[in-house]
């Protein structure tokens, strides 16, 4: 493998259109509601897209250092593992996506602050800090949160809250409790696509002490509580849908029927490299979610 097809892998490409769901959602509910800003969409799809690499990148570099990415591991080998990219090179990397993260953020927190009380941008150059801070840590430190369960609810935060309702309130400079309802699916579905990843990795994560939620809980409550994070995702998408009368959107529920198939299956799995395909079912799923509904509140406008 050259080093240049080894970055790429180490970009993880096929998590991206999972990262930009929230923002899709959360930018196209403000433009129902007639709130509008080409530099904003285009500033908060660049940094939830370096954001996303920075946490791949950061990833990769943090199993290798503690032992999770080994030969007994199921998933695909990564760079620092085959070796093709050093360490040192992935910290370089890491610092490189971390400053094309922030570079990018900063201006969309001074344009969509604009007008707003100082307060307001405090909180949001906080929110970028937290960001880059929680890509960077899920699996690198001595305090790793992916390393003692808190890589569920940091995704559901991230992914699903400061995403959907972060870009809304930058666009509207109001915030509207009720886009909580979408800005749960997208978490709730993304903390799916990490819960697969993490039963998929259960036995080895048991053996080198990184203490997901499912190694804690077991495969048998894993699957239980996929079924869960799917069901409130689709309760919930459904709920703002009927509430604010936007029937059209319906249509942005169709890729369930794809989610309940792959719930089946998951269920019945008996072996745990079964489930990396369904990873990436989950992703796309979640994506086309994201894209239908936001193409329905375009038409709905």
């Amino acid at each position: 493998m050259s080093k240049t097809t080894a970055w790429i892998q180490a970009f993880r490409l096929r998590t991206l259109p999972l990262s930009i769901s929230g923002i899709l959602v959360g930018s196209f509910i403000a433009y129902k509601n007639g709130f509008w800003d080409n530099g904003i969409f285009a500033l908060a799809i660049l940094t939830t897209l370096f954001l996303q690499i920075l946490s791949n990148l950061a990833n990769d570099l943090g199993d290798s250092q503690k032992g999770a990415d080994n030969e007994s591991r199921v998933g695909p080998k990564r760079a620092v593992q085959s070796g093709v990219i050093s360490a040192k090179e992935m910290q370089v990397g890491v610092v490189i996506f971390a400053i094309l993260a922030a570079a990018t953020a900063i201006p969309l927190i001074f344009i969509g602050t604009s007008g707003m009380p100082l307060e307001v941008l405090w909180i949001y150059i906080g929110l970028g800090i937290a960001c880059i801070i929680a890509a960077i840590t899920y699996t690198v430190g001595r305090k790793a949160y992916g390393y003692n369960g808190l890589g569920d609810l940091m995704v559901l935060i991230f992914f699903g809250f400061v995403s959907v309702l972060g870009v809304y309130s930058l666009f509207s400079k109001t915030f509207d409790i009720l886009v909580f309802l979408p800005a749960l699916t997208i978490g709730a579905l993304s903390v799916a696509v990490l819960n697969l990843n993490n039963m998929r990795d259960q036995v080895n994560d048991a053996v080198v002490g990184k203490i997901t939620l499912v190694v804690q809980m077991g495969a048998k409550n894993a699957k239980v509580y996929h079924g869960i994070l799917l069901l409130v995702s689709f309760l919930s998408l459904t709920s703002y849908i009927l509430i604010n009368e936007i029937y059209i959107s319906l249509l942005a529920l169709l890729p369930y029927f794809i989610l309940l198939k792959h719930y089946l299956l998951v269920r019945k799995n008996k072996d745990p490299k079964d489930l990396d395909p369904e990873l990436k079912k989950v992703a796309l799923a979640t994506f086309f979610i994201a894209l239908l509904f936001s193409i329905t509140l375009m038409i709905w406008s």
